[in-house]
């Protein structure tokens, strides 16, 4: 039974891009592949059974419908910890092992998904790297630009997983960066035993977010433009500065929210007229008559919070870098930047699979 496993060196990488990607291109080309999370951490009710939020999400999007509890045996909940932390996590990789052989019958590919870290579940003997081990699948590791590569990381998963490692997808990786990502850290990191399978290079489409989303992630509220709730904000700016400081700033970042308290009418003039796709007013404070008005005029939405401008510009950087990739056309911007960069030659060849045309 062939398996490939795709982990992370930490949460929010883009292990579900990863995995829809791989699967949507794999099925294209008259694969039968199935999709199997052994350790979710987002618990989901369904039809009375516990299952992962992300897999049955994920599970749908491949066009499969396995049972909850089979899709993901090994699910975090509070219980679930107390019962792991008090030393009974008997049975788990044996629940595990019977998923995956289950799930992969009769299809020429099992991906399994990865939950959190490689080193996540390691308080119960679930974790990634032992998962790998006990199944004895390829992993392919993806990590996410985030200040920096974790390029040791890399390197220690290579030195532990050894020929199971079947290589790493380097994620939303800067303009900036992508000279020193191929010239310095890929060489570095094949110097090293590390296949790179695919440099993925950022895109604003899938770090964006929905005007009505984000106001319920901030728990904010929609009070004017309500029908122009779907427009899409990939980054922000804080009006906090002079009009002509912020003009200079807001030409370069014609897709951000501006964050800016709501006694600030001159910037939100500025933004409105900018056409930014929304106003995010701080401390509560409502506009005047003349901003709502432009408001709903420009179609452009407003939303109040009851939080300072600190506090919600630091919840909008964690909402921009950890947002959940559900919207179809984040998805098939994925589907599409994976298929494009990653080496599919390679990895099937590592893997095993027959070619089918």
């Amino acid at each position: 039974m062939k398996g490939i496993y795709i982990g992370s060196t930490s949460g929010y990488s883009g292990k579900n891009m990863l995995v829809m990607g791989i699967g949507m291109r794999w099925q294209r080309d008259g694969y039968e592949i199935g999709y199997f999370k052994p350790v979710g951490a987002m618990p989901k009710e369904v039809g009375g059974k516990t299952g992962d939020d992300d897999a049955i999400f994920v599970q749908g999007m491949l066009g499969q419908n396995a049972d909850p509890e089979l899709l993901t045996p090994v699910v975090v909940t509070q219980d679930f910890k107390v019962k792991a932390f008090s030393g009974r996590c008997e049975g788990l990789m044996d629940k595990i092992k019977a998923g995956y052989a289950a799930i992969g019958a009769g299809k020429d590919l099992t991906i399994v998904a990865g939950s959190g870290s490689m080193y996540s579940g390691k308080y119960c003997g679930v974790d990634g790297v032992t998962v790998v081990k006990e199944l004895g699948v390829s992993a392919v590791i993806i990590d996410r630009f985030q200040k920096e590569l974790n390029y040791d990381y890399l390197v220690v998963l290579r030195e532990t997983l050894g020929e199971l490692m079947a290589g790493v997808v380097l994620n939303d990786i800067a303009p900036n960066m992508i000279d020193e990502v191929e010239n310095l850290i890929k060489p570095f990191l094949e110097r090293n035993g590390v296949k790179v399978l695919g440099v993925i290079p950022r895109d604003p489409v899938m770090g964006a977010i929905k005007v009505s989303d984000l106001a319920d992630r901030l728990g904010g509220k929609i009070i004017s433009a309500h029908g122009k709730a779907d427009r899409i904000v990939e980054s922000f700016l804080i009006g906090t500065m002079q009009v002509e400081n912020f003009l200079t700033h807001f030409r370069k970042n014609k897709n951000a929210a501006i964050i800016v308290g709501g006694d600030r009418s001159d910037v939100q003039l500025v933004a409105l007229e900018g056409e930014c796709p929304c106003l995010v007013l701080t401390g509560n404070l409502y506009p005047n008559d003349i901003i709502l008005t432009r408001s709903e005029v420009l179609e452009i939405p407003v939303i109040v919070v009851r939080e300072d401008t600190y506090s919600v510009a630091k919840k909008m950087e964690n909402i921009l870098q950890r947002h959940k990739l559900r919207d179809i056309i984040k998805i098939q911007q994925g589907a599409q930047l994976i298929s494009s960069n990653l080496d599919f030659d390679y990895l099937e060849k590592v893997l095993g699979l027959p070619k089918k045309f």
